[in-house]
């Protein structure tokens, strides 16, 4: 798998310039027009980790490898990807439309928390497909933001802010049962989200020298200074799923990630994902795939 991209990359390579701001703690915002890097022959966007957040308003048929899945877009799509997920876009039709913004996680510093969202966790929905309705809806609010980074205004990076909680809001409504959210603060859900912040932390793997260090209910309940049966039934009643199964989820999507876009072996990668054994891994990869990590590097790789 290609290293985590910068900011600073993008903008080199895409744009041969660095904003004078991308290094300053009130952090980055700027959106642009798709067309500018779209073509006939487009260089291939590398499949990577990015260290910023983008939202993606793309008009065309394409397909989306993120994390370990491929999603096709046939007409328009809304993409918001976050620096834990890698992925990118592969153009199918000749010439792409549509919008993109980027910006850090430091331009929302003391402004709100992005990854409680569902759009930007990595269980949550990232990928929407899109009616000509919502195309109108989305790109009004694109359009704004070009207004507002081109004005004068004083504070219009407040603004700015607030048409990206737009885009988030909008998103979310689309699919309101699948994406409700549960704002009431409980210990169970104050546990679960403990656990799931350990659980990330973890992630994503960028080198053979890494290695997680939680993988049991155990380990993390020591972490967290609860009892594990006390976790259990926090992740259960808010989750629906057992702590153990919501680990080997998180260490199946990330071995096939690096299964997929690498070319580690399978003891490395066992060894990041910390099993003490490849054969320990092999059995645990074939046991919720059917596919041992041999033969789904050769069917599935991208």
């Amino acid at each position: 798998m290609n290293k985590t991209l910068k900011l600073q990359e993008f903008y080199s390579k895409n744009l041969n310039w660095i904003p004078d701001n991308l290094k300053t703690e009130i952090g980055h915002f700027n959106v642009f027009q798709t067309e500018e890097f779209s073509g006939p022959n487009p260089k291939p966007m590398p499949y990577s980790r990015k260290d910023y957040y983008k939202i993606s308003l793309i008009l065309g048929k394409s397909k989306v490898h993120y994390a370990d899945k491929v999603i096709e877009i046939n007409k328009q799509g809304l993409l918001f990807a976050n620096p834990q997920i890698p992925y990118n876009w592969e153009q199918v039709d000749k010439q792409l439309k549509g919008y993109f913004c980027v910006f850090t996680e430091s331009f929302f510093s003391q402004f709100g928390d992005l990854n409680k969202y569902p759009v930007f966790k990595s269980d949550g929905n990232p990928i929407f497909d899109l009616t000509s309705d919502n195309i109108t809806e989305f790109s009004k609010i694109f359009e704004r933001m070009f207004t507002e980074i081109n004005s004068d205004y004083e504070f219009k990076y407040d603004v700015l802010r607030n048409l990206v909680f737009e885009l988030i809001h909008s998103a979310i409504k689309l699919k309101p049962t699948n994406l409700s959210i549960n704002y009431q603060s409980n210990a169970s859900e104050r546990i679960s989200s403990l656990f799931l912040e350990l659980l990330e932390r973890q992630f994503p793997i960028e080198n053979v020298r890494q290695q997680i260090k939680l993988r049991t209910a155990s380990e993390f309940a020591n972490q967290l200074g609860i009892h594990v049966n006390h976790l259990n039934r926090a992740l259960k009643e808010i989750t629906n799923k057992s702590t153990t199964t919501i680990i080997a989820d998180r260490l199946l999507q990330e071995a096939k990630i690096l299964l997929s876009h690498t070319n580690w072996n399978i003891s490395e990668i066992a060894n990041c994902l910390g099993f003490e054994e490849t054969a320990h891994f092999s059995n645990f990869f074939k046991k919720h795939t059917t596919y041992s990590p041999i033969r789904f590097r050769k069917e599935f790789i991208i």
